[in-house]
């Protein structure tokens, strides 16, 4: 069973393909909590849990009435479709939550084989803590991984959070991958974005590193920018804003 929480047409607002026009499929459902991030999101019964700027996508027991079920490929294809406008090739961008903990759901994968046989490009963004098996499930190979791997300033222990094994498999066998940190001022300060992000991407050799602001509005994401943007600068690293929140702040379906 998938759990659907929104789909909607924008463009990418993070990453490598940052501006590129992209139907955005949003999963319910996470391994990780990430409560140090510090966004606050009202739940439907009036309270507030803390997390990342997609929490509606990550407590189902607080939003998980209002996710949808599929169960078929037909059903998700369908629903990618009524994005994709007339003389216009987006990206598909698999979002969430943790879209790879359905890596192995029918649906999930033969939706997949749909959309790269028309020749889309498809992004799977992920915090890197799942295993693929991409011999068991190869069209994975043909996809792009956005990875976005926590660091402490997430608050999520350290043995949850970066998981070697699944960012080999990653890294050692997809089409294409880079990774994403997100980084506010204290943890560039305190040294420990530099020490934690080496510590991640030391074994994997000429990969791509971008890096983001910490923010859910635009005022928020002002706070870090320039410490991450001179972050990257001494260290030969990406920098990259977040589009979507600098224009609509934490709007949904954006």
């Amino acid at each position: 069973m998938i759990y659907l929480v929104e789909s909607f047409r924008s463009f990418q607002g993070e990453g490598k393909y940052a501006g590129t026009p992209s139907v955005f499929v949003r999963f319910g459902g996470c391994n990780l909590r990430c409560e140090g991030f510090g966004v606050r999101t009202e739940t439907p019964s009036g309270n507030v849990v803390l997390g990342c700027d997609s929490a509606r996508a990550v407590y189902k027991k607080e939003f998980g009435s209002s996710w949808r079920k599929i169960e078929s490929e037909k059903e998700l294809i369908e629903e990618i479709n009524l994005h994709i406008k007339k003389n216009c090739k987006p990206d598909i961008v698999f979002t969430g939550g943790e879209p790879l903990i359905y890596h192995k759901e029918k649906a999930f994968y033969k939706t997949i084989e749909h959309f790269l046989s028309l020749s889309y490009r498809i992004t799977v963004e992920t915090n890197g803590t799942v295993f693929v098996d991409f011999e068991k499930y190869p069209l994975f190979k043909r996809l792009v991984f956005a990875v976005s791997v926590k660091l402490s300033n997430s608050k999520e222990p350290y043995e949850k959070r970066v998981d070697f094994k699944a960012l080999d498999s990653i890294f050692y066998n997809a089409k294409d991958s880079f990774f994403k940190f997100v980084l506010d001022k204290n943890i560039i300060l305190s040294g420990k974005a530099e020490k934690e992000i080496e510590n991640i991407i030391m074994k994997y050799n000429n990969c791509e590193v971008y890096c983001m602001p910490l923010g859910s509005t635009s005022s928020e994401l002002q706070r870090n920018d320039k410490y991450v943007a001179e972050f990257c600068v001494e260290r030969c690293f990406h920098y990259m804003d977040r589009l979507h929140i600098r224009l609509w702040n934490n709007s949904e379906k954006r």
